[in-house]
């Protein structure tokens, strides 16, 4: 090897070195902006409120007042709102995952009439606003199927396909896997369901799990419907729970934000713990059209 090409091999060596060493530089500092406000909220909850209010602010406490949670938790009902959220969540994110996953497969494998126009309707109405659909969902459910009060305007339109996007999301992951794995368990006698339940569905867990976060994420934070379709204090659900708690207190800013952090936080552990499918979903999706 010439001295000339061992110096240009160094050279790239170095220039890749330097390169690295400035992306990480700039991921770590965008992590440290996007993860600021949450050590903000975090060290508030441990503070007493004069320390708040004290300027120059602190980063850190001066005493860790982990004693705040427990007199949040005496006045915040977290435990009945948890449950109450769970109540709502859990078949919202069976049934929404698995009915999305249903039609995903019928639109990337299935062969009917009208397919390709239920297709772009299904597309076409994620560009509908939600507060164009609000006002008669709700005199439907209310006036029509005398649903007041009840948890059930949230749940029972997840048993419908669980959301245009999702089912887009399932389609387009199966539009991945190749159909001679289809043709090889037909010529072995499989069927339909077959296909989807011992083929389909094992290769698109990750798509699956990513669709059962959005929905997760997607109820979680859904104040609006829930302060509409919900109205005793009895079934309020953590985003309702949270925002009366808030009123209550005022200026207490202490007990606010360790309400706030026990708010987030079984959202934050949900997503931990999917978020190897959540990327890896997000990245195979687009594939094949």
């Amino acid at each position: 090897m010439s001295g000339a090409v061992y110096g240009q091999l160094r050279s790239r060596k170095r220039n890749r070195r330097i390169a690295s060493t400035i992306t990480f530089v700039v991921v770590v500092f965008f992590a440290v902006l996007v993860l600021f406000p949450i050590w903000w909220i975090f060290r508030t909850s441990l503070m007493t409120n004069a320390e708040i209010y004290r300027y120059p602010p602190s980063l850190i406490p001066a005493d860790w007042l982990f004693s705040n949670y427990e007199k949040t938790l005496q006045i915040f009902k977290f435990w009945k709102y948890l449950l109450n959220t769970m109540t709502i969540i859990v078949p919202s994110c069976l049934a929404g995952t698995f009915t999305a996953t249903l039609c995903g497969y019928a639109f990337a494998r299935l062969r009917f009439r009208g397919k390709n126009l239920i297709w772009a309707l299904c597309v076409g109405s994620m560009l509908l606003p939600a507060m164009v659909t609000l006002i008669p969902l709700y005199i439907g459910w209310t006036r029509g199927l005398g649903l007041h009060d009840s948890y059930l305007p949230l749940i029972l339109p997840y048993f419908c396909g669980g959301g245009a996007f999702n089912i887009f999301l399932i389609r387009q992951f199966i539009m991945s896997i190749p159909r001679e794995l289809d043709q090889a368990a037909t010529i072995d006698g499989a069927g339909y369901f077959r296909i989807l339940f011992n083929i389909i569905m094992p290769a698109i867990r990750p798509a699956m799990i990513v669709v059962a976060l959005f929905i997760f994420i997607g109820l979680w934070n859904d104040l609006l419907q829930q302060m509409i379709y919900i109205n005793s204090s009895e079934k309020y659900t953590i985003a309702l729970g949270l925002t009366n708690f808030k009123g209550q207190l005022k200026q207490d800013w202490s007990l606010t934000m360790a309400a706030t952090c026990m708010s987030f936080a079984p959202g934050v552990i949900f997503y931990l713990i999917g978020q190897k499918y959540f990327v890896e979903g997000i990245t195979l999706t687009g594939m094949k059209n």
